[in-house]
Parts: structure tokens; C-alpha cells; sequence
């Protein structure tokens, strides 16, 4: 199985919920209601097949192996003829997870709302993939180990990623005067989508309810940055957006550090705002500003960038 090269024995066979006791589980992790049964139904399908379990049992290990750890290793690429199984078996992975996870947050004293809506993204991904696809699956499944392996928590409108500086990021911090370079603790900020407006007073409360999160739950990590990756930080969004939009205003908090060279990133828009990245770019809707924005601009012969932005906590 490509992507599991240098896996071991796993400590552990992993355990999965029975029939009977696996849809309250998935709605606890906001897994939407016609996925239910097929879900259940594809749990049958995976514990009868012995390569399944085989692999389940090593990716459950990889992501429990060092709970809380931060830096995680990839996924591992499916055979194309599992099918709906393997674009699913991160849910059963992430399922199997759930005690290990919830045990490490107990033990940091991690409120149970804050953990309860950390691990409910995995929901909302679901959900993400639909819209994408049209199917049942998980689009980037390394994506949630971050939340399962205790990385990333969701407070308020806003994601934070435990992180570290890296090395163009930190000497654009430690260049900058701020009292942290390569190899610091930093906060990696995320926008979800499906979670409402990007206001002004969501991300403020966002970002106190973080300053005071990590401080009582890793008091030995000292948070001084925020950093965010995203294309909502190119500042060509400026040219289409009113100065008052809260793209724009979001953008206000960071200072924007250099693109270091990075080519076209033209997927990341349409996939953020549209749904599916490989949607033809004659045909992207105009229905709000953000759309006429994103697709004007490709139209024209623009190309879109990943924006790279800190401040100091």
C-alpha cells in the first residue's frame, strides 16, 4: 500500500463501534443524515475485508502514535477500485480515533465544546466533498488528522493550528523586529467555509478566545505569531473588493510577507468559492462580489496567488 512503506506493527487492533452504535457517533461528529446508512453499510463492508483492516489498523496507530505531536505524516494513497470505500475510509480511521483524541483532551483540560466542534470538521468535510464531487467521501483526508491528532482546534469562526515558523515565514517575522524566527511555536490560522460571515467581531473574538485557549491548555508553548497561507491574502483582491468587505478587512490584521516566488495557486479561489477547483473558468457564476471578483480576474487573464500574512499575538 503506497504511503505506508515505513509503517510498523501498530501497537493496537483498531476498534470500531459496532452497526448499532455507530450512527450516534457519526452525528455527534456532525456527519449529515443521508450519509448515515451508507456509512454503516460501508462499515460492514470494510471489517469483512482483511486488507481493509490490515491498513485500518496501521493508519488508526499512526494517527493515536504521538497524540499531540506536532507534524504528522501523510496519508496513504487507496486502490481506485475500493471505490466509495476508500474515498470513506478516513471516516472509519478518524472514528476509530475518537477515544485517543478525547482522552488528550481531557487531559489538557480542553473544554467539551471546544473539542466537540473541533472534531465535528469532519462533518463539515463531508459535506465539502458533495459539494465538490456530488459524492460521499473526504476530499483531503490528511487534513483532519490535524484535528484528531490534537493540532488543531476550532474556536469560534476561526481555525488554529499548532505550527511552527518555517524558514522564509520566520526570517520574515524576525527581519521585521518581532521577537520570533525559524523553528518558533506559531498559530496557524484557517477560514472554513459553511460557518457563516468572516466579520470583523467573529475573527476579534476568535483571536481572544485563542490567546486565552493556548495559554491555559499549552502553557509551555509560547504562542507569540499568528501566520496564515491562503488566498484570501493576495492582495490583488483589493482591486474588486470595497475597503469596508470583511476579505478586505481580514486581510487589514496581517502583514503581508513576501509570495517568495511562488507560482499561480488559481485552483485555491475557485475551489474556496465555487466548490470545485476544476470547474471551467468561462462558466463561473457572478452572482455575488466575491464571484465576479475571482472569475473576472481569471477571465481577464489574471492569475490568483496564496498570500502569506503574520501579526503578533
Amino acid at each position: 500500500m503506497r504511503g505506508l512503506e515505513d509503517a510498523g506493527e501498530p501497537r493496537a487492533a483498531a476498534v470500531l463501534p459496532d452497526a448499532d452504535a455507530l450512527p450516534e457517533v457519526l452525528l455527534d461528529l456532525a456527519v449529515p443524515h443521508e450519509d448515515i446508512n451508507p456509512l454503516v453499510a460501508l462499515r460492514g463492508r470494510l471489517w469483512a475485508d482483511p486488507e481493509a483492516r490490515w491498513l485500518l489498523d496501521r493508519c488508526v496507530d499512526a494517527v493515536v502514535r504521538d497524540m499531540g505531536k506536532v507534524g504528522g505524516g501523510r496519508a496513504p494513497v487507496l486502490p481506485e477500485a475500493w471505490g466509495e470505500l476508500g474515498r470513506c475510509f478516513f471516516v472509519f480511521v478518524y472514528v476509530a480515533a475518537l477515544e485517543h483524541v478525547r482522552a488528550y483532551h481531557r487531559g489538557r483540560g480542553i473544554p467539551d465544546d471546544v473539542s466537540r466542534r473541533t472534531l465535528a470538521d469532519l462533518g463539515r468535510h463531508l459535506a465539502v466533498h458533495r459539494r465538490a464531487r456530488g459524492s460521499r467521501g473526504l476530499l483531503v483526508p490528511d487534513w483532519l488528522g490535524l484535528h484528531f491528532r490534537g493540532e488543531l482546534f476550532q474556536l469560534g469562526r476561526l481555525q488554529f493550528q499548532r505550527a511552527v515558523l518555517g524558514g522564509r515565514m520566520g526570517g520574515a517575522v524576525a527581519a521585521a523586529g518581532h521577537p520570533a524566527g525559524p523553528g518558533d511555536p506559531c498559530l496557524n490560522v484557517h477560514i472554513t467555509d459553511f460557518r457563516g460571515a468572516l466579520t470583523p467581531e467573529a475573527c476579534d473574538r476568535s483571536l481572544s478566545l485563542a490567546r486565552e485557549f493556548f495559554a491555559r491548555h499549552f502553557p509551555e508553548e509560547r504562542f507569540e505569531t499568528a501566520v496564515c497561507h491562503s488566498w484570501l491574502l493576495d492582495p490583488q483582491l483589493r482591486t474588486y473588493l470595497p475597503d469596508d468587505s470583511n476579505i478586505v478587512r481580514f486581510q487589514r490584521r496581517f502583514r503581508q510577507a513576501d509570495r517568495y516566488g511562488e507560482g499561480p495557486s488559481d485552483g485555491d479561489p475557485i475551489a474556496f468559492v465555487f466548490g470545485d477547483r476544476d470547474l471551467p473558468v468561462a462558466g463561473l457564476p457572478r452572482r455575488t462580489r466575491v464571484e465576479r471578483a475571482v472569475g473576472d480576474h481569471l477571465r481577464a487573464g489574471g492569475h490568483w496567488y496564496v498570500g502569506h500574512g503574520w501579526f503578533p499575538l
